[in-house]
Protein backbone atom coordinates (compact mmCIF):
# COMPACT_ATOMS: atom_id res chain seq x y z
CA UNK A 1 0.00 0.00 0.00
CA UNK A 2 1.39 3.33 -0.71
CA UNK A 3 2.76 5.68 1.96
CA UNK A 4 -1.39 6.79 2.44
CA UNK A 5 -4.27 4.89 3.40
CA UNK A 6 -6.81 5.20 0.16
CA UNK A 7 -10.17 7.63 0.87
CA UNK A 8 -13.03 4.75 1.39
CA UNK A 9 -16.75 5.81 2.15
CA UNK A 10 -17.71 2.41 3.95
CA UNK A 11 -16.27 3.21 7.87
CA UNK A 12 -15.59 -0.33 8.21
CA UNK A 13 -13.57 -0.76 5.37
CA UNK A 14 -11.61 2.36 6.47
CA UNK A 15 -10.54 1.21 9.63
CA UNK A 16 -9.27 -1.92 8.30
CA UNK A 17 -7.38 0.19 5.93
CA UNK A 18 -5.76 2.27 8.46
CA UNK A 19 -5.17 -1.12 10.57
CA UNK A 20 -3.31 -3.03 7.38
CA UNK A 21 -1.25 0.25 7.05
CA UNK A 22 0.45 0.58 10.12
CA UNK A 23 0.82 -3.23 10.00
CA UNK A 24 2.56 -2.95 6.73
CA UNK A 25 4.64 -0.27 9.09
CA UNK A 26 5.73 -3.29 11.19
CA UNK A 27 6.32 -5.61 8.31
CA UNK A 28 8.26 -3.32 6.57
CA UNK A 29 10.62 -2.96 9.34
CA UNK A 30 11.41 -6.52 9.11
CA UNK A 31 11.97 -6.46 5.78
CA UNK A 32 15.50 -8.18 4.30
CA UNK A 33 16.62 -9.13 7.74
CA UNK A 34 17.94 -12.40 8.64
CA UNK A 35 16.43 -15.06 11.44
CA UNK A 36 19.47 -13.50 14.18
CA UNK A 37 19.09 -9.42 13.20
CA UNK A 38 15.20 -10.34 13.68
CA UNK A 39 15.92 -10.93 17.12
CA UNK A 40 18.12 -8.31 17.67
CA UNK A 41 17.22 -5.54 20.82
CA UNK A 42 19.94 -2.95 19.32
CA UNK A 43 18.36 0.63 20.79
CA UNK A 44 17.80 1.59 25.10
CA UNK A 45 15.01 -0.71 25.01
CA UNK A 46 14.69 -5.05 24.96
CA UNK A 47 12.61 -4.22 21.93
CA UNK A 48 13.50 -6.50 18.70
CA UNK A 49 11.64 -6.30 15.52
CA UNK A 50 10.42 -9.93 15.45
CA UNK A 51 9.49 -9.24 19.51
CA UNK A 52 7.16 -6.31 18.26
CA UNK A 53 5.80 -8.38 15.24
CA UNK A 54 5.15 -11.19 17.33
CA UNK A 55 3.53 -9.12 20.23
CA UNK A 56 1.13 -6.78 17.78
CA UNK A 57 -0.10 -10.31 16.01
CA UNK A 58 -0.68 -11.37 20.14
CA UNK A 59 -2.47 -8.18 20.67
CA UNK A 60 -4.58 -8.11 17.92
CA UNK A 61 -5.50 -11.82 18.10
CA UNK A 62 -6.52 -10.72 21.72
CA UNK A 63 -8.73 -8.00 20.67
CA UNK A 64 -10.53 -9.84 18.07
CA UNK A 65 -11.35 -13.08 20.10
CA UNK A 66 -13.13 -10.64 22.34
CA UNK A 67 -15.16 -9.85 19.76
CA UNK A 68 -15.30 -13.46 18.31
CA UNK A 69 -14.66 -15.55 21.36
CA UNK A 70 -12.78 -18.89 19.54
CA UNK A 71 -13.22 -20.60 23.37
CA UNK A 72 -14.81 -19.67 26.56
CA UNK A 73 -14.68 -15.47 26.59
CA UNK A 74 -13.52 -16.01 30.45
CA UNK A 75 -10.86 -18.11 29.78
CA UNK A 76 -9.18 -14.95 28.77
CA UNK A 77 -9.34 -12.76 31.83
CA UNK A 78 -8.20 -15.88 34.08
CA UNK A 79 -4.68 -16.67 35.40
CA UNK A 80 -3.69 -14.39 38.59
CA UNK A 81 -2.07 -10.83 37.30
CA UNK A 82 1.49 -12.32 37.88
CA UNK A 83 0.60 -14.83 35.10
CA UNK A 84 -1.37 -12.64 32.90
CA UNK A 85 1.33 -10.19 33.02
CA UNK A 86 4.29 -12.84 32.25
CA UNK A 87 2.30 -13.64 29.27
CA UNK A 88 2.31 -10.38 28.40
CA UNK A 89 6.12 -10.22 28.94
CA UNK A 90 6.29 -13.24 26.46
CA UNK A 91 4.54 -11.78 23.56
CA UNK A 92 7.57 -9.54 23.06
CA UNK A 93 10.04 -12.41 22.71
CA UNK A 94 11.58 -14.22 19.70
CA UNK A 95 11.50 -18.01 20.44
CA UNK A 96 14.37 -20.36 18.80
CA UNK A 97 11.47 -21.26 16.13
CA UNK A 98 10.77 -17.96 15.50
CA UNK A 99 11.99 -16.79 11.68
CA UNK A 100 11.23 -13.51 9.96
CA UNK A 101 9.03 -15.96 8.00
CA UNK A 102 7.63 -17.73 10.60
CA UNK A 103 6.79 -14.17 12.32
CA UNK A 104 5.26 -12.47 9.68
CA UNK A 105 3.14 -15.25 8.56
CA UNK A 106 1.48 -16.13 11.64
CA UNK A 107 0.74 -11.98 11.62
CA UNK A 108 -1.01 -12.16 8.33
CA UNK A 109 -3.05 -15.34 9.65
CA UNK A 110 -3.93 -12.49 12.47
CA UNK A 111 -4.87 -10.03 9.65
CA UNK A 112 -6.66 -12.27 8.27
CA UNK A 113 -9.21 -13.25 10.81
CA UNK A 114 -9.15 -9.61 11.81
CA UNK A 115 -11.00 -8.73 8.16
CA UNK A 116 -13.50 -11.89 8.45
CA UNK A 117 -14.69 -11.05 12.40
CA UNK A 118 -14.94 -7.28 11.17
CA UNK A 119 -16.43 -7.92 8.26
CA UNK A 120 -19.35 -10.03 10.04
CA UNK A 121 -20.06 -7.79 12.54
CA UNK A 122 -22.06 -4.34 13.53
CA UNK A 123 -19.11 -2.51 14.40
CA UNK A 124 -21.05 -0.59 17.06
CA UNK A 125 -21.35 -4.53 18.93
CA UNK A 126 -20.46 -3.83 22.41
CA UNK A 127 -17.03 -5.79 23.22
CA UNK A 128 -16.39 -6.77 26.40
CA UNK A 129 -13.60 -4.88 28.69
CA UNK A 130 -11.04 -7.04 30.10
CA UNK A 131 -10.89 -7.29 33.85
CA UNK A 132 -8.34 -7.50 36.63
CA UNK A 133 -5.68 -5.39 34.81
CA UNK A 134 -4.71 -2.18 36.39
CA UNK A 135 -5.06 -0.38 32.77
CA UNK A 136 -8.23 -1.05 32.04
CA UNK A 137 -11.41 0.69 33.77
CA UNK A 138 -13.46 -1.03 36.55
CA UNK A 139 -16.47 1.11 35.62
CA UNK A 140 -17.07 0.23 32.32
CA UNK A 141 -18.62 -3.07 31.03
CA UNK A 142 -18.02 -2.82 27.26
CA UNK A 143 -16.82 -0.59 24.08
CA UNK A 144 -17.48 -0.84 20.76
CA UNK A 145 -16.23 -3.04 17.73
CA UNK A 146 -15.40 0.58 16.17
CA UNK A 147 -13.36 1.40 19.33
CA UNK A 148 -11.65 -1.33 19.12
CA UNK A 149 -10.53 -1.17 15.67
CA UNK A 150 -9.12 2.53 16.49
CA UNK A 151 -7.81 1.03 19.40
CA UNK A 152 -5.85 -1.66 17.00
CA UNK A 153 -4.75 1.01 15.06
CA UNK A 154 -3.16 3.20 17.68
CA UNK A 155 -1.34 -0.01 19.26
CA UNK A 156 0.17 -0.66 15.92
CA UNK A 157 1.26 2.24 15.07
CA UNK A 158 2.98 2.87 18.18
CA UNK A 159 4.92 -0.23 17.67
CA UNK A 160 5.20 0.45 14.07
CA UNK A 161 7.15 3.51 15.39
CA UNK A 162 8.99 0.97 17.72
CA UNK A 163 10.04 -0.88 14.62
CA UNK A 164 11.25 1.91 12.57
CA UNK A 165 13.78 2.89 15.05
CA UNK A 166 14.84 -0.55 16.21
CA UNK A 167 15.28 -1.12 12.37
CA UNK A 168 17.38 1.97 11.96
CA UNK A 169 19.65 1.35 14.53
CA UNK A 170 20.23 -2.09 13.64
CA UNK A 171 21.30 -1.30 9.82
CA UNK A 172 20.56 2.44 8.88
CA UNK A 173 17.25 1.29 6.58
CA UNK A 174 14.44 3.75 6.99
CA UNK A 175 10.40 3.39 6.35
CA UNK A 176 10.55 4.83 3.20
CA UNK A 177 13.36 2.77 1.55
CA UNK A 178 11.84 -0.19 3.28
CA UNK A 179 8.66 0.15 1.90
CA UNK A 180 9.91 1.05 -1.67
CA UNK A 181 12.09 -2.11 -1.32
CA UNK A 182 9.08 -4.16 -0.15
CA UNK A 183 6.46 -2.86 -2.94
CA UNK A 184 8.97 -2.95 -5.30
CA UNK A 185 8.97 0.91 -6.45
CA UNK A 186 11.16 2.02 -9.40
CA UNK A 187 13.91 4.06 -7.89
CA UNK A 188 13.44 8.04 -8.41
CA UNK A 189 15.59 11.10 -7.91
CA UNK A 190 13.29 11.48 -4.42
CA UNK A 191 13.88 7.79 -3.53
CA UNK A 192 15.86 4.78 -3.70
CA UNK A 193 14.56 1.75 -2.24
CA UNK A 194 16.62 0.01 0.27
CA UNK A 195 18.96 -2.48 -0.67
CA UNK A 196 21.45 -4.70 1.38
CA UNK A 197 24.90 -3.54 1.60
Amino acid sequence: MPGNAPVLTDEREQLLTFLAQQRDGIRYAAFGLSDEQISLAPAASSLSIGGLIKHAAATERTWIDRIAPVDDPASQDSGSLEERMAGYQDSFRVGPGDTPASLLRAYGEVAERTAAVVGSVDINQPVPVPKGVPWMPDDLDAWTVRWVLLHLIEETARHAGHADIVRETIDGAQMYPLMAAAEGWPATDWLKPWAPS
